[in-house]
């Protein structure tokens, strides 16, 4: 590595070192707190997916570059070159952790490692050794955020064919938009995924709570928040900021996506709007009666994957439950406290790699196989696209038998029709 490279991605470095991550880089006591909380180490007992083992690859460059003692005599205690082989080191160790934070739960320091993968991930970026297709979809976000007048047309146009099947599942009253797109001064904002899936339950349900509702144009994921690039990570959730303020809505909802819903809710900064996800929302019309479910819509065992960017990392674990117990007959925990539950092993970019992480992402998830199928349920619940596809993935590859199926979906399957009610 020559120097010029060197010194710009220590000034990348330094950009991260704030009061917390200083206290993260410098507190570890290696108690080993840490070792068994990992989906990765205890699917794959090796050193190197031990959480304070990913840690102590970015401490020892923080020791050589930014500690006056690896400044004057780097050759003495646990320092380390930046350079190729720290790169290498730096990748195996940002791309084998999915951010998840069960670590942190752990630790008595309160040791937050998705954050020092964060500076991983940055100097990944800035040595251009990231991975190049999270890269390419963060790019495609932002010019779509650009050009989003020549899209506007097509987007219309596949939003009218997803009607129908909106209707089948909610039927409205003559006049009424089913999809509404662009409405100024709606009440709640919608922001989804690419795909019918995110949008045809979605837009049933807040049709069914006679919702002010309007439909992003733009989709929720954010691959700038995969890749660890902080400035395509702005400007890719500055399109949906910039929407919600135009149209002056009150609240901006976001789809089954727990990266893009973190990103929205923490580093959005004070906004004129409120944001939640899908499910709060969801939650929120059963408690105020605006929607009406079959309570046993659901006669198999259910169980529930919490997504960890939704409830470890942000607070949403309740509202889940509160739905489930609303629509399943017999609804079972995965784990007695919610926050120690397993990762699916799909987050932190891994399942937006696709097969180039397969065989990693079902090796490294074996735990979470295991805690599925000890619960003897038949229907898988969760509320995160990355979730879903990994859980998917598992179980495909260890025939769990069970039926994969997002939160939302349930929800709107489980609607009671006004003639129903009569």
């Amino acid at each position: 590595m020559d120097q010029n490279t060197r010194e710009e991605l220590l000034r990348l470095f330094n950009s991260k070192l704030n009061q917390a991550m200083k206290f993260y880089l410098e507190t570890c006591s290696r108690c080993g707190m840490c070792t068994h909380a990992c989906h990765v180490h205890e699917s794959m007992p090796q050193v190197k997916y031990i959480a304070a083992y990913r840690a102590e690859i970015v401490r020892r460059l923080y020791k050589r570059y930014f500690k006056k003692q690896g400044r004057i005599w780097p050759w003495m205690g646990e320092s380390k070159e930046l350079g190729d082989v720290a790169l290498e080191e730096l990748y195996e160790a940002a791309y084998s952790c999915t951010g998840c934070r069960r670590c942190m739960v752990y630790c008595p320091h309160g040791i937050d490692t998705q954050m020092l993968m964060s500076i991983a991930k940055l100097l990944l970026v800035g040595a251009n050794s990231e991975p190049e297709i999270l890269t390419l979809l963060a790019d495609t976000s932002i010019e779509k955020g650009r050009s989003i007048d020549l899209l506007k047309t097509s987007f219309m146009q596949g939003v009218k064919r997803l009607e129908e099947e909106v209707v089948k599942k909610w039927k409205t009253e003559a006049g009424e938009t089913t999809i509404p797109v662009d409405v100024e001064g709606a009440s709640l904002l919608y922001v989804a995924l690419a795909g019918a899936h995110s949008i045809i339950p979605a837009a049933a349900v807040f049709n069914a709570a006679k919702e002010n509702w309007t439909l992003s144009f733009f989709e929720a994921v954010n691959f700038g928040a995969f890749v660890g690039d902080p400035t395509k990570t702005k400007l890719i959730l500055d399109r949906i900021v910039n929407e919600a303020r135009r149209l002056k809505v009150k609240e901006v909802c976001i789809c089954e996506c727990g990266t893009a819903y973190r990103v929205m809710k923490q580093l959005s900064g004070k906004q004129p709007f409120a944001v939640s996800s899908v499910t709060e929302v969801h939650a929120r019309y059963i408690k105020e009666g605006r929607i009406q479910l079959d309570r046993f819509a659901f006669k198999d065992p259910v169980t529930y994957h919490d997504p960890c960017q939704i409830a470890r990392n942000a607070g949403v674990i309740y509202e889940a439950r509160y739905i489930l117990n609303s629509l399943a007959d017999d609804y079972r925990e995965m784990s007695p406290d919610p926050k120690y539950n397993w990762c699916c092993g799909g987050g932190g970019g891994l399942v937006a790699l696709g097969d180039e992480t397969l065989d990693f992402r079902m090796k490294s998830a074996k735990v979470k196989a295991e805690q599925v199928n000890d619960t003897g349920a038949k229907i898988l619940s969760t509320a995160c696209e990355n979730c879903h596809t990994q859980l998917s993935n598992l179980n495909d590859h260890y025939k769990m038998d069970v039926r994969v199926r997002f939160l939302s979906s349930m929800v709107a399957d489980a609607l009671v029709q006004p003639d129903a009610l009569s």
